[in-house]
């Protein structure tokens, strides 16, 4: 099972009981160490325990390709619950272009950004 978790790394430890108190994070991690769930899992539970929604989050990465990551792997874990996301960054073809201007305009839970292309 890919996303089978039995015990909280030590990112995940000291992130996640952050935002559900909805405050700003910045964490640094090596890579594997489970910093997207450390962050994505408390942002969907706040998400799907409100009663109203609207735009909750905006997530920045500094490249396009980690936006895009990150916006998968939301995706992934929240599947089954409804809840949407979009990658916004520039320099992609028209078609890409409209589907993030759909998603603005129509309302969508998390953005994921990047400044860079």
């Amino acid at each position: 099972m890919p996303w089978a978790f039995s015990k909280p790394t030590p990112i995940q430890v000291q992130a996640i009981p952050v935002i559900p108190g909805q405050k700003d994070l910045i964490a640094c991690a090596q890579t594997g160490t489970g910093k997207t769930a450390a962050y994505v899992l408390p942002i969907l539970n706040n998400i799907v325990s409100s009663e109203k929604r609207h735009l909750n989050t905006v997530i920045i990465a500094p490249t396009r390709e980690l936006a895009q990551q990150i916006d998968q792997q939301i995706e992934g874990f929240s599947y089954f619950l409804g809840v949407s996301s979009i990658a916004i960054y520039g320099g992609g073809d028209g078609a890409t272009w409209d589907q993030q201007k759909r998603a603005m305009e129509g309302g969508v839970d998390i953005i994921i950004a990047t400044p860079g292309v």
